[in-house]
């Protein structure tokens, strides 16, 4: 049984998941506007030149949930879902999630993005695993920090070695489909490391590599690199 691994934001979404919760929190006015907009875009602008210091961008991005209860936030979530979400799922995506299960891969998300955002995206993707960066709670409220290693970089590799250190799988015959740099460390790690919609640093990357490189932002989904 093969490992089926597939990042999320701009990968599975054809947006970031991270940002836009940043933007919905400014939009409906639950943070400070003007500073929380300005932090939010100068944190993206550093994740996409690969400079971001995770510890930092993780106290500013975790801050809310601790500022409000958990009640409170899966309103607001269910919400953030519907409006931002549902439209910027793929189609293309959801098939190659599909193709990988009927194969009978072992499907996994890995992702940067807090669980607490991101697991009901992975659910709608019909994708059971899921490691993501994990905001700490206690007695069910979160506390602003993070438990365990940031999922982030090299921290995907050793979250991901913690999962598997769990299971009866290991990365034989395994699959990674990523459009970020930051996910070089991963990416060169499996056994088939696809770039999906890559940023410029992969793209070249993956060019000088012979990695396969693919749209999911298309209504037809790229098969060929499966056979």
């Amino acid at each position: 049984m093969s490992l089926a691994i597939f990042d999320l934001d701009n990968t599975l979404l054809a947006d970031d998941s991270d940002y836009l919760w940043g933007e919905y929190l400014v939009n409906q006015g639950l943070v400070d506007a003007e500073y929380y907009a300005r932090e939010n875009e100068r944190f993206y602008q550093e994740y996409k030149e690969g400079t971001l210091d995770i510890h930092d961008f993780l106290k500013f991005s975790l801050k809310p949930l601790a500022d409000h209860s958990l009640s409170e936030l899966q309103n607001w979530r269910a919400d953030f879902m519907i409006r931002v979400i549902q439209p910027i799922l793929l189609k293309s995506a959801q098939t190659l999630v599909r193709k990988h299960h009927d194969r009978g891969d072992t499907l996994l998300v890995i992702t940067a993005t807090n669980s607490f955002v991101t697991a009901p995206i992975v659910k709608q993707y019909g994708i059971p695993n899921l490691i993501a960066t994990t905001p700490e709670q206690i007695n069910g409220q979160f506390t602003g920090k993070v438990e365990g290693t940031p999922c982030f970089q090299a921290g995907k590799v050793t979250r991901l070695q913690q999962w598997l250190d769990t299971t009866a799988l290991n990365l034989e015959d395994s699959w990674f489909y990523s459009d970020s740099h930051n996910d070089l460390p991963l990416l060169e790690k499996v056994t088939h490391p696809i770039a999906v919609n890559p940023d410029a640093k992969l793209s070249d990357h993956a060019t000088k590599n012979n990695w396969p490189i693919i749209d999911l932002r298309t209504e037809h989904c790229p098969t060929n690199h499966l056979k």
